[in-house]
């Protein structure tokens, strides 16, 4: 199935479809729901509900995506968001384009004032 065919299916079918490849995982381990559930941490009953396509809190999801293996999937369901150019820049901070010259006041000695000399040229 491509994703364009999931695309266009509503959110119960999507949950259908779902349910059922879950429940293929675990027929695969040949488990039965119970133990799946135990394994779990959950209700058998709310493995059934998973598989038959129900709204389930995404904790349990999360529960039994671990017990069937599948948790590291987790990734490939919503992969990390890369990180965008503009933030890229930023975080970066600004990056110095010339160097400043010593034409400030103060900068390059006492008071700037004058024609500037070498100190040993004072005397």
């Amino acid at each position: 199935m491509s994703v364009n065919d999931i695309d266009s299916m509503s959110d119960e079918a999507v949950l259908q479809l779902l349910g059922e490849r879950l429940a293929r995982y675990r027929l695969n381990r040949n488990q039965t729901q119970a133990n799946l559930a135990h394994e779990a941490g959950l209700a058998r009953r709310t493995v059934s509900k998973v598989e038959n396509g129900h709204v389930i809190d995404s904790r349990c999801l999360v529960r039994l995506l671990r017990a069937l293996g599948l948790l590291d999937r987790l990734d490939l369901l919503v992969p990390e968001s890369p990180v965008s150019p503009l933030a890229l820049v930023e975080a970066r901070g600004r990056v110095r384009e010339r160097a400043r010259g010593y034409d400030r006041e103060g900068d390059a000695g006492e008071g700037n004032k004058g024609a500037w000399t070498w100190p040993d040229e004072d005397s």
